[in-house]
């Protein structure tokens, strides 16, 4: 047994997430080698200092470009916005790290090829963050499709559903900002979705799509973050929104399927309802993430006055990754599927076998974002390949 040292770049929202499931991995799953958390990476040193102890490494660093040059680790870990993915990413690689990254790969298709194309050059281990693949019961519908449970697919309805920033006052964050983000609700959450179609059903051809923002100037969040009680709003500055807040495309996959998949932050009661319905010829399967630990199935073969959907409980030891965890029943959470991807990704780095979803699956989401965006600017279909 070896260690593999991590080299973790970002420490909020997805590097605790990250963070947690180094710690749960070897808890609950038996890994060939030793993971250890060993550098934490930020600019802020005070917050870092901080972050150090409360998600348990060994040490930190300020600068990610002297971390991945570093012989003590040997995989480099990128939480930071979509921006700050790219260059981490190809020092990482010059430098023969194992690389993760979270998506969206990158800001384009371009970044993204490039990225890709330089992590196996340098022969590496590389896998991006689509968690969703991991969850059980998204596992079993993978299953399902490749066992032919569902015949010839028809079509693919995906949506990803949030309403965290329909407030007018909520401040212009990084999410919100062209350069730092890409896009807004169609990079951000389309991703995933982009990703689960491709992977239960196969590669798109051609999309057409619209999107729109519904409040476009918000408020300065460095200026809402120095707002007292005696400051009066109306002295913050307002600026513009230069990304979606949703979008809705069409496509076809090339292998003849349909499919439809919305995106949006102004979807009132949504927390993070990502969901998706696959209808085929002989049934259909529907998963909402909310309700992740279940998976609805219809059978057309079932005799008719027996058919209609049935809810199986993704919950039970025959079902993926689920024999690591609880007794049958015991459900799971999101925080099971980041320690369900990072399984495989170390056990791709001990085992020197192929990641999945690697830089090239990252690559052809960032692809498929590209020709959507092309097609609203276009007003017209466009074909994935043509995208360059």
């Amino acid at each position: 047994m070896k260690d593999i040292n991590i080299g973790l770049i970002g420490y909020k929202f997805m590097g605790k997430a990250h963070s947690n499931a180094f710690s749960m991995l070897p808890m609950f799953f038996d890994t060939k080698d030793r993971i250890v958390k060993k550098v934490l990476c930020g600019t802020n040193e005070e917050a870092l200092a901080k972050a150090l102890v409360k998600l348990g490494f060994l040490e930190y660093q300020t600068s990610y470009y002297d971390l991945v040059k570093r012989d003590d680790i040997d995989v480099i870990d990128i939480t930071t916005p979509s921006f700050l993915h790219k260059e981490p990413a190809l020092l990482a690689a010059y430098n023969k790290k194992h690389i993760f990254c979270e998506k969206p790969l990158a800001l384009n298709y371009k970044d993204a090829k490039e990225m890709y194309q330089e992590a196996e050059k340098a022969q590496v281990k590389h896998q991006v963050g689509f968690n969703y693949r991991f969850a059980p019961a998204v596992a079993l519908a993978k299953k399902m499709i490749n066992q032919g449970k569902l015949g010839k697919i028809y079509h693919f309805r995906g949506a990803f559903l949030q309403d965290w920033v329909m407030d007018p006052d909520f401040p212009k964050s990084w999410r919100l900002d062209k350069k730092a983000a890409g896009s807004g609700a169609l990079g951000d959450l389309g991703a995933h979705v982009i990703d689960l179609a491709r992977y239960l059903v196969g590669d798109i051809d051609s999309v057409t799509g619209m999107w729109e923002t519904f409040i476009t100037k918000r408020p300065s969040a460095q200026d809402m973050e120095g707002l007292s009680a005696m400051t009066k709003k109306e002295s913050v500055k307002l600026e513009e929104v230069d990304v979606d807040d949703a979008a809705i495309f069409m496509f076809r996959f090339k292998n003849g399927s349909l499919g439809t998949i919305e995106t949006t932050r102004f979807a009132g009661g949504h927390k993070n309802d990502m969901n998706f319905e696959i209808n085929g010829e002989k049934g259909s399967l529907k998963f909402e993430f909310e309700n992740m630990n279940e998976l609805l199935y219809f059978n057309k073969e079932d005799p008719q006055e027996y058919q209609g959907f049935r809810r199986i409980k993704a919950t039970d030891p025959l079902h993926p990754y689920v024999s690591a965890w609880w007794p049958p029943g015991h459900i799971i959470g999101y925080e099971n599927t980041f320690v369900h991807q990072f399984y495989e990704f170390f056990q791709s780095i001990s085992l020197d076998k192929p990641t999945n979803p690697s830089f090239y699956d990252g690559m052809m989401a960032s692809k498929v974002l590209d020709a959507v965006e092309l097609s609203i600017k276009e007003n017209t279909w466009i074909k994935v390949d043509d995208v360059e």
